[in-house]
């Protein structure tokens, strides 16, 4: 983008979905980290967009958004602070996901990913050690599918685990709804698209 073209602040991740459509005809690809090609150019966009990279910006340059430093374009921090084992959704959402049948550690991990369309990928670094408390507290029971190789290992639910996942969720979800709809205030205050032929401000790509 020129220096002095003008856009809708709010189109940001339209212009690059059109942008990405135009360069690779919506190429997506797994959740992770993306062909080198489509990574630069997703920092070149944010750069021309903003101003700087997001490493170096002052609002985007904490850990919490490295994927973006990386190009993950599809990683939501915000999606990632809920998930967090401080943010308190993880280990709820294990024991629902092993609440139905027994599961190994990366069949959570695939299902984390697909319940959040991408936008946070779960790691071994953080669903094992979550696997590994649970087992110490009785709320699941974990064996090796090959008690020799101890390679896989599958996980279930106890009763009480299924008992704890009821008291979790009768605490979590009406929390949840209340986050929805403070997100929401917070959306309506920030404002919407403009209205057509309002003035924008200009753009500003210039590198600091």
């Amino acid at each position: 983008m020129g220096p002095h073209r003008r856009r809708k602040w709010q189109d940001f991740w339209a212009m690059w979905g059109d942008e990405r459509q135009r360069r690779w005809h919506g190429h997506g690809g797994p959740p992770g980290p993306p062909p080198p090609e489509v990574a630069h150019a997703w920092r070149e966009f944010f750069l021309g967009f903003m101003g700087a990279n997001p490493e170096t910006h002052w609002a985007f340059g904490g850990r919490r958004f490295t994927p973006w430093h990386q190009g993950v374009d599809t990683f939501n921090p915000f999606v990632a602070n809920l998930l967090s084992k401080g943010g308190g959704l993880l280990p709820l959402l294990a024991l629902h996901f092993l609440s139905d049948h027994p599961r190994y550690g990366n069949e959570i991990m695939e299902l984390l990913s697909e319940w959040t369309r991408g936008q946070w990928v779960a790691n071994p670094g953080a669903i094992y050690p979550l696997m590994d408390e649970l087992e110490r507290n009785g709320l699941i029971e974990g064996k090796w599918e090959d008690p020799d190789k101890r390679t896989m290992r599958v996980y279930q639910i106890t009763a009480r685990g299924a008992h704890e996942l009821e008291g979790l969720k009768a605490i979590v979800r009406p929390k949840l709804m209340d986050t929805i709809r403070a997100l929401e205030l917070i959306i309506d205050g920030l404002g919407g698209d403009k209205s057509e032929g309002e003035d924008e401000p200009a753009d500003q790509s210039e590198s600091v």
